[in-house]
Protein backbone atom coordinates (compact mmCIF):
# COMPACT_ATOMS: atom_id res chain seq x y z
CA UNK A 1 0.00 0.00 0.00
CA UNK A 2 2.59 2.04 0.49
CA UNK A 3 3.86 2.26 -2.93
CA UNK A 4 0.88 3.00 -4.37
CA UNK A 5 0.60 6.00 -1.81
CA UNK A 6 4.02 6.91 -3.14
CA UNK A 7 2.89 6.16 -6.73
CA UNK A 8 -0.38 9.04 -6.31
CA UNK A 9 1.91 11.49 -4.73
CA UNK A 10 4.05 10.92 -7.87
CA UNK A 11 0.93 11.38 -10.61
CA UNK A 12 -0.31 14.25 -8.74
CA UNK A 13 3.30 15.92 -8.96
CA UNK A 14 3.67 15.27 -12.38
CA UNK A 15 0.18 16.32 -12.83
CA UNK A 16 0.78 19.86 -11.04
CA UNK A 17 4.22 19.87 -13.71
CA UNK A 18 2.00 19.38 -16.76
CA UNK A 19 -0.27 21.90 -15.65
CA UNK A 20 2.06 24.42 -15.15
CA UNK A 21 3.72 23.40 -18.58
CA UNK A 22 0.92 24.39 -20.53
CA UNK A 23 -0.15 27.40 -18.93
CA UNK A 24 3.57 28.72 -19.47
CA UNK A 25 3.21 28.44 -22.82
CA UNK A 26 0.34 31.11 -22.92
CA UNK A 27 2.87 33.40 -21.91
CA UNK A 28 5.50 32.44 -24.42
CA UNK A 29 5.37 33.98 -28.12
CA UNK A 30 6.34 33.03 -30.98
CA UNK A 31 7.13 35.49 -34.34
CA UNK A 32 6.19 33.97 -37.85
CA UNK A 33 7.17 36.18 -40.60
CA UNK A 34 6.59 36.32 -44.53
CA UNK A 35 7.90 38.81 -47.58
CA UNK A 36 11.29 39.28 -45.67
CA UNK A 37 10.02 40.68 -42.38
CA UNK A 38 7.41 42.61 -44.55
CA UNK A 39 4.55 40.57 -42.46
CA UNK A 40 5.17 39.47 -38.93
CA UNK A 41 2.33 37.28 -36.55
CA UNK A 42 3.29 37.01 -33.06
CA UNK A 43 1.36 33.67 -31.73
CA UNK A 44 1.58 32.17 -27.67
CA UNK A 45 1.96 28.54 -27.41
CA UNK A 46 -1.83 27.84 -27.47
CA UNK A 47 -1.98 29.35 -31.09
CA UNK A 48 -3.72 32.73 -30.07
CA UNK A 49 -2.33 35.02 -32.50
CA UNK A 50 -1.34 37.93 -29.99
CA UNK A 51 -0.17 40.78 -32.87
CA UNK A 52 -0.03 41.34 -36.26
CA UNK A 53 2.42 43.64 -38.51
CA UNK A 54 2.27 44.82 -41.81
CA UNK A 55 4.99 46.76 -43.22
CA UNK A 56 3.07 49.69 -45.61
CA UNK A 57 5.27 48.75 -48.37
CA UNK A 58 3.44 45.57 -48.80
CA UNK A 59 0.17 47.26 -48.53
CA UNK A 60 -1.75 48.23 -51.92
CA UNK A 61 -4.87 48.17 -53.32
CA UNK A 62 -4.12 47.22 -56.55
CA UNK A 63 -2.51 43.61 -54.98
CA UNK A 64 -4.19 42.53 -52.37
CA UNK A 65 -3.86 38.73 -53.24
CA UNK A 66 -0.20 39.29 -52.54
CA UNK A 67 -0.93 40.77 -49.02
CA UNK A 68 -3.24 37.99 -48.37
CA UNK A 69 -0.77 35.49 -48.84
CA UNK A 70 2.30 37.24 -46.66
CA UNK A 71 -0.65 36.86 -43.51
CA UNK A 72 -1.40 33.25 -44.31
CA UNK A 73 2.53 32.45 -44.69
CA UNK A 74 3.35 34.04 -41.39
CA UNK A 75 0.44 32.58 -39.63
CA UNK A 76 1.47 29.54 -41.05
CA UNK A 77 5.09 29.81 -39.71
CA UNK A 78 3.91 31.15 -36.55
CA UNK A 79 1.60 28.05 -35.97
CA UNK A 80 4.29 26.10 -37.02
CA UNK A 81 6.75 27.18 -34.14
CA UNK A 82 4.12 27.19 -31.53
CA UNK A 83 3.74 23.64 -32.43
CA UNK A 84 7.37 23.22 -32.12
CA UNK A 85 7.15 25.07 -29.00
CA UNK A 86 4.06 23.19 -27.33
CA UNK A 87 6.33 19.64 -28.31
CA UNK A 88 9.74 21.17 -26.75
CA UNK A 89 7.63 21.65 -23.22
CA UNK A 90 5.49 19.20 -23.31
CA UNK A 91 7.20 16.40 -24.64
CA UNK A 92 9.23 15.61 -21.33
CA UNK A 93 5.73 14.65 -20.30
CA UNK A 94 4.34 12.72 -23.48
CA UNK A 95 7.46 10.82 -24.72
CA UNK A 96 7.19 7.33 -24.84
CA UNK A 97 2.87 7.80 -24.59
CA UNK A 98 1.72 7.85 -27.74
CA UNK A 99 -0.54 10.26 -27.53
CA UNK A 100 -1.48 11.15 -31.17
CA UNK A 101 -1.88 14.32 -32.22
CA UNK A 102 -1.84 15.92 -28.42
CA UNK A 103 1.08 18.47 -28.78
Amino acid sequence: MKNMNQLMRQAKKMQEEILKAQASLAEEVVEGTAGGGAVKVRMNGHKDVVAVEIDKSVVSPDDVDMLQDLILVAIQDAAQKASDLAEQVMGKYTRGLNLPGMF
